[in-house]
């Protein structure tokens, strides 16, 4: 994934390109070339590309990696305060929450708020068991709660329902 240093550095370049399409528009009308309103529409375009670029260049798209996090997948999110992630039937408790804890991270944004009052976002996580053939019942293994009021919570509540554990299918050895 591309980092902010390398967006500016696209920047820089964009903004090379714009300001050429720009000199090359003026010279257009002074010269009344045929197509010198399409090089208008190629500067216009330079110019949102290179401003986008500039953006992106500001803010972070980085990932939180929590070591002993495993795949997750989302699978519910009602753009608030409640979420759903899938993790593998295989997974341990120590793995559900540092998983939990990654998937809380990741999917915190300051565009989500708190729906009836809230201000804290609730991750649950759940795998799919089959205990008769034809048969796929959800179990929820754990949640976290965590606050929207800001990105960094150092009090981030995570409870793994131990009992449910037991619930999960055994590996086989081959």
């Amino acid at each position: 994934m591309p980092s902010t240093a390398n967006f500016l550095q696209y920047t820089q370049w964009s903004g090379i390109a714009t300001i050429v399409f720009a000199v090359l528009t003026i010279l257009a009308f002074i010269l009344k070339w045929g197509f010198r309103f399409r090089l208008v529409g190629a500067t216009g375009f330079m110019l949102v590309l290179t401003g986008g670029l500039f953006s992106l260049s500001l803010v972070p798209l980085s990932r939180t990696i929590i070591p002993g996090a495993v795949k997750y997948s989302l699978v519910y999110d009602n753009g608030s305060n409640q979420t759903v992630i899938a993790v593998a039937p295989e997974i341990t408790p120590t793995e559900l929450e540092a998983t939990l804890r990654q998937a809380a991270s990741n999917l915190y944004s300051y565009g989500r708020l708190g729906t009836g009052g809230s201000k804290e976002m609730i991750v649950r996580a759940r795998t799919i068991i089959h205990p008769e053939i034809g048969l796929s019942v959800p179990l929820y293994l754990g949640q976290i709660n965590r606050t929207l009021v800001s990105r960094e919570d150092p009090e981030m509540a995570v409870e793994v329902y131990l009992d449910k554990f037991a619930s999960l299918p055994k590996p086989t050895a081959l």
